[in-house]
């Protein structure tokens, strides 16, 4: 999507977006506006709700607890829902942030926590994830916001997925051999990528994923990269090849 307004903030609000209407923004993103960027009489913000599209809002009421605007046109369509799923092992606080924001920048739907043998976090913050997920669309002008599914574990995800989408699944005990092939050879067919924890999965999961017919295992390379690493290299040769950018 092009760049518009690129110079004005931006902000996700949970509220309908049409034109001419007026909305009173909750007392953190009044804050935000009002008391951190001082947002005067007439000043102007980029707001969507992953619903509407991307509106240009003008303020009407400079208050720093409850800022009012009215919303003057639509800078941006809505862009369609993204079908790409995107499954990973719990990481450590601040890498656990990275590959949730990574994930929202290169075209995830679905973002989802599988727990594993070996993942080292086991207590998800949702809301923590969630606002991840929101500052990363704000940032990056993502106008549809990806959803955030409940945790679950490798054996449900293996036992309840659909076996017409591929699972694609970055395996360390791949060859080192490009990607590229495989993942051509998905042409238009829905997919979805798995990548697992620090130390990778165990041996007897990686067994039960590659004993699926709907996995695609994919090597990244010969190098020895963190979980976080392989989730960004996963995603951006993924999208180089069957994405949403073609």
């Amino acid at each position: 999507m092009p760049r518009t307004h690129a110079a004005l903030p931006r902000l996700f609000v949970d509220l309908p977006l049409a034109q001419g209407a007026e909305l009173t923004l909750d007392r953190d993103q009044s804050n935000y506006l009002g008391a951190v960027l001082r947002m005067p009489l007439g000043g102007e913000v980029i707001l969507f709700n992953g619903r509407d599209g991307a509106w240009l809002g003008r303020v009407v009421n400079p208050s720093k607890k409850a800022l009012g605007l009215e919303l003057v046109e639509q800078t941006a369509a809505q862009t369609a829902p993204s079908d790409f799923w995107y499954g990973f092992a719990p990481l450590k606080s601040a890498r656990l942030d990275y590959v949730v924001q990574k994930a929202t920048e290169m075209g995830a739907g679905t973002i989802q926590p599988v727990i594993t043998r070996f993942t080292q976090v086991h207590r998800i913050n949702a809301d923590k994830l969630r606002a991840n997920v929101i500052e990363a669309a704000e940032q990056c002008e993502v106008l549809t916001v990806p959803e955030l599914a409940p945790e679950t574990t490798l054996d449900r995800l293996v036992a309840g997925w659909d076996p017409e989408r591929a699972l694609i699944f970055a395996d360390e005990g791949q060859a080192s051999a490009s990607p590229i092939a495989a993942l051509t050879a998905l042409g238009s067919r829905p997919f979805g990528l798995i990548v697992g924890p620090e130390g990778g999965f165990a041996p007897e999961e990686r067994e039960r994923l590659l004993a699926q017919s709907f996995t695609i295992p994919i090597s990244l390379g010969p190098r020895i990269l963190r979980a976080d690493t392989a989730a960004v290299a996963a995603m951006a040769v993924i999208q180089a090849t069957i994405g949403d950018w073609r």
